[in-house]
């Protein structure tokens, strides 16, 4: 009777057992999502910073409104014969969706989900590798606050742009093919990708790697599924409005001359902020120390070592691939760290504390929203009274605007006022102006660059930075032209 009252009570007790160790081993995962989600929701009006959010939103308007995808650029008057390769439709669509039923805070807050799984992937990914709880906690932490890289805006990975996607999904790429259990699924991933970012050329990149190490050990098995899984994401890249296209639309992107005077594409050491990125310079050094103090008796996977220092030196010469080394670099910092804690750590105690720690970072989120719900609104380098009075007044007008304001002046205004050139660069743009456009962007006036621009576009009408005297001394003083209205960041001029 004694044995049979204690398997009763052990059947009864067994759920709410169950329910609890599940709830402690979930710490890890409740304290990295709340607390790295308030610290994204307390950036949240730089979550909005991007330059190009604008045309995004336009772009995602047009579409809906038309119910399919334009090829050729509605909103400038300089795009001549240039097909416009919108490589981000999908994303713009569901942007403008989010913006319709909830204005900014949907935009944020979905920017927000997609940083909260990334976290939630990195953590498991870094788990699995066999990191105890505590290495896994600092390595993923330090990661994910620092890959959005908040300390340069406007060049922010973790943003309302389609480049969160790639972000997203890279992550994903790697965990799947590191877990080497669900490949399959990579196709049906890479449908969504291909249609919501140019950046999904790095799955393959991801998946190159990783069939390179199977074939370097002669894992066959492995090497086989890598392979299927690659053929079939390129077969699922022609799932998309523009086919093989697409491909036209990266190679206008990548390579492209633009990249020399956009601040992403150039190095590492040309993005540095002060103290802002001091972080990110300590993580790299402790990185590189480990990788080498470690380089023959570590138990980190080779794909992640590749795809880490390959990131490393990818970022050192263009700053936004050094978002890619650190969400990469998870796992091998991880097991790294793993090596110097104490042995004797308890990971069961310091989930249960994680635990605790992540549900108080979890009932801070709603006021950490509220706090910042106020702030959320586009960058105001062209505000709405800004554009409402080139609408009234310029409408007709040969506008040569600024670069950075080009995909606000096609949200405020949706084409009613046509722009010289805006963020989509050579995927709407002819080369021929860009070219003549950049003339235009250094500091010292060029007046025979800028007089053949007015004169070949017939210009009438400048819309540029306030700040720049001497552009202004330029039009004003040696040309006659007419500051006809100053806005807190943009000045208009009129030709006589």
């Amino acid at each position: 009777m004694d044995a049979l009252e204690a398997w009763g009570d052990s059947k009864f007790d067994r759920a709410p057992n169950t329910i609890r160790a599940y709830f402690q081993s979930s710490g890890i995962y409740i304290f990295l999502i709340s607390f790295a989600s308030v610290y994204y929701l307390s950036n949240g009006p730089l979550l909005l910073e991007h330059y190009d959010l604008g045309w995004h939103l336009a772009a995602g308007d047009l579409i809906r409104d038309r119910g399919n995808i334009p090829f050729q650029d509605p909103w400038s008057f300089t795009l001549g014969d240039k097909q416009w390769y919108n490589l981000s439709w999908l994303w713009d669509v569901i942007a403008s969706v989010l913006f319709q039923y909830t204005n900014f805070s949907g935009l944020t807050l979905f920017v927000v989900a997609c940083g909260a799984v990334i976290v939630g992937y990195l953590t498991s990914i870094c788990l699995s590798s066999g990191a105890s709880a505590t290495a896994v906690c600092i390595s993923v932490f330090s990661a994910c606050l620092l890959y959005p890289s908040f300390a340069t805006p406007p060049n922010i990975y973790l943003a309302a742009s389609p480049n969160t996607a790639t972000m997203l999904f890279c992550v994903i790429f790697y965990g799947e093919c590191l877990k080497r259990t669900r490949c399959f699924l990579l196709p049906v991933i890479m449908v969504l990708w291909v249609n919501l970012h140019g950046g999904f050329v790095l799955g393959f990149l991801i998946i190159g790697i990783f069939c390179g190490a199977a074939l370097l050990r002669r894992d066959w098995v492995n090497f086989k599924i890598y392979s299927f899984a690659g053929v079939g994401c390129l077969v699922a890249i022609c799932i998309n409005p523009l086919g093989w296209h697409i491909y036209d639309g990266v190679v206008a992107t990548l390579g492209h001359f633009v990249q020399a005077y956009i601040t992403e594409w150039l190095s590492y050491f040309q993005n540095i902020t002060m103290p802002g990125s001091i972080p990110g310079v300590v993580y790299i050094l402790i990185f590189i120390g480990f990788e080498l103090h470690y380089r023959g008796s570590s138990p980190v996977p080779l794909e992640s070592r590749l795809l880490s220092w390959l990131f490393l030196l990818l970022g050192l010469y263009q700053f936004r691939y050094m978002s890619f080394f650190f969400l990469f670099s998870t796992v091998a910092l991880a097991l790294h760290l793993d090596r110097l804690l104490p042995k004797q750590l308890n990971n069961f105690e310091v989930q249960k504390s994680l635990l605790a720690a992540g549900i108080f970072g979890a009932c801070a989120l709603p006021m950490t929203f509220m706090q910042i719900k106020p702030a959320l609104e586009l960058p105001q380098m062209l505000s709405e009274q800004d554009a409402l009075y080139l609408q009234t007044h310029f409408s007709h007008a040969r506008l040569l605007n600024h670069w950075n304001v080009g995909g606000l002046l096609i949200f405020r205004t949706q084409g009613a006022v046509p722009v010289f050139v805006d963020g989509r660069a050579a995927t709407a743009y002819p080369d021929d102006l860009l070219r003549d456009y950049f003339k235009l962007v250094e500091l010292e006036i060029s007046e025979t660059a800028w007089d053949t621009v007015l004169e070949k576009y017939q210009i009438d009408t400048v819309l540029w930075v306030k700040a720049h005297e001497q552009l202004r001394r330029f039009l004003v003083d040696k040309r006659g032209w007419k500051e006809e209205y100053a806005g807190v960041y943009e000045s208009i001029y009129v030709k006589p």
